[in-house]
């Protein structure tokens, strides 16, 4: 072996060894977070969120070395690939180390109110997830692509049983088994596991482009996600999203939820129908039962307590304020004198969302 390939294996080598601690730590944190979880643990909790900062170290440690593997090596090809996935993949595992700091600080509100935790669904959400997070990195490892494939093949599981978990607490809440302010905390933490086996798939797609060239990933902005959120949706949500869905624009798709799901507004349909839109056939939802909902890039909210469903903003979504002209719109719109101003504005609003939103798209493309 030359020098060339002995010095290029050394830096691979320390790159892989670096990965794995790395995913080693983030695994950790998040069996350590489930576990406090389980026993209402703070001391436990607020252990996850301190080792956080080692994560980050790790992540900017690693870029270096890639950065530093580039410039002295010069690699082409596979090689090059394997550098450049191995950034990306720094990222995924910080936000994995992110995640569970976040489920630990769940875990202290729940503990302040005394909340229960329905360990059955969450312990299996976090037994499916965080074990792919490992998986997929040392299928990055070894450049194995049917272990990669088979890692983002068992995260869709993880996007099914957070959806059961939504419906259980939705229904648990409806009951009043647990407080109302337990069940934002509890939410939030199915989802995290959920966003957890989403990163593991990530890294399973970087795996397959280092190994064949092919970038396997099939970006959800494809199709841009809207959701109008109120108090009942039972009327200006609802028309909000037969207003977008009027669009017909397959690059769009529009939906609607509210807090506290009543039956949808007569007067509202009989209105629609003489806009020629069909509302007959529509069904109040709450926002937890959306599907898909972690793939919606934008939120908004049509009523000022309907604010509170927004999900954390990050890089990708996008949280607006819509205050109805009327108050009552929101809920239910009540007389007919109230619908005409609400649609001109909810019109108005969003023509104007989705000419943004296709330019943007454009521009991502090109």
């Amino acid at each position: 072996m030359s020098h060339y390939e002995t010095s290029l294996q050394r830096d691979l080598d320390r790159l892989r060894a670096k990965l794995a601690e790395m995913a080693e730590r983030a695994e950790r944190s998040l069996r350590d977070g489930i576990a406090a979880l389980m026993a209402g643990d703070r001391q436990h909790a607020y252990s996850v969120i301190l080792r956080d900062t080692f994560i980050d170290a790790l992540d900017r440690e690693i870029d270096r070395l890639c950065l530093e593997f580039i410039i002295r090596q010069q690699p082409v090809g596979l090689h090059l690939r394997f550098a450049t996935a191995a950034i990306k993949i720094t990222l995924e595992l910080e936000r994995v180390g992110d995640y569970a700091k976040s489920i630990a600080k769940q875990m202290l509100k729940l503990s302040r109110l005394g909340a229960p935790v329905a360990s059955a669904s969450f312990q299996a959400i976090a037994d499916c997830a965080i074990p792919l997070v490992r998986e997929a990195v040392d299928a990055f490892a070894a450049q194995d692509v049917e272990r990669a494939q088979r890692v983002m093949i068992a995260a869709e599981e993880a996007e099914r049983m957070r959806s059961r978990i939504s419906e259980e607490l939705f229904t648990a809440r409806q009951a009043g088994q647990i407080p109302l302010e337990a069940y934002a905390p509890l939410i939030n933490i199915a989802r995290r596991f959920e966003r957890v086996a989403d990163q593991a798939k990530n890294i399973g797609q970087e795996t397959i482009y280092v190994v064949t060239g092919e970038y396997a990933k099939h970006e959800r902005g494809a199709v841009l996600r809207v959701l109008f959120i109120d108090g009942a949706n039972a009327g200006g949500s609802q028309m909000a999203e037969a207003i977008g869905q009027s669009i017909g624009d397959p690059r769009l798709v529009f939906s609607s939820a509210g807090l506290d799901p009543k039956p949808v507004d007569r007067g509202l349909i009989e209105f629609m129908t003489g806009k020629g839109i069909d509302l007959s056939h529509a069904r109040a939802r709450a926002v937890v039962q959306v599907p898909n909902l972690d793939h919606y890039q934008v939120f908004i909210a049509l009523t000022p307590e309907a604010v509170a469903t927004f999900p954390p903003a990050h890089a990708k979504t996008v949280n607006l304020e819509w205050l109805l002209p009327d108050p009552a719109a929101g809920e239910r719109l009540g007389t007919a004198a109230a619908y005409e101003p609400t649609w001109n504005f909810l019109r108005m609003h969003i023509t104007d969302l989705v000419q943004a939103l296709l330019g943007e798209q454009a521009k991502a493309t090109h």
